[in-house]
């Protein structure tokens, strides 16, 4: 397991844009595919984004496809999740996860875990 330290996030309006950042604590992100994940009040948790250990495969979820984007920047030892044209349904705690090669769908596969940040989208 590795200590995932999350940033970003915040309120913005339908229709704007915000960046969260994701750095493992004490160890490379190169050694570590990660998976973004997000919880609305009173709904699931729901798979958005992952990004394998090797090469630069990526996963979206349908939801979001064509307007998040997630990237490793190994300059800065972090991943991060672009958001742009955000909607009111976008709302919800993002976490951050890692593991060591899987990065699918299934959040109980991944072992290590953010705290979470708040993401508030208003119309």
């Amino acid at each position: 397991q590795v200590q995932l330290v999350e940033s970003g996030g915040g309120t913005v309006q339908a229709g704007g844009s915000l960046s969260l950042s994701c750095a493992p604590s004490g160890r490379s992100v190169m050694r570590y595919s990660t998976g973004w994940f997000r919880q609305a009040p009173e709904k699931e948790r729901e798979f958005v984004a992952s990004i394998r250990w090797i090469g630069r495969v990526t996963d979206y979820a349908d939801s979001v496809r064509g307007r998040f984007a997630v990237s490793r920047d190994i300059a800065n030892n972090t991943v991060s999740l672009q958001m742009s044209s955000l909607q009111v349904e976008d709302t919800a705690v993002y976490f951050c996860t890692a593991h060591p090669n899987y990065y699918g769908r299934d959040w109980y596969r991944y072992d290590s875990w953010g705290r979470g940040i708040q993401v508030t989208v208003s119309s």
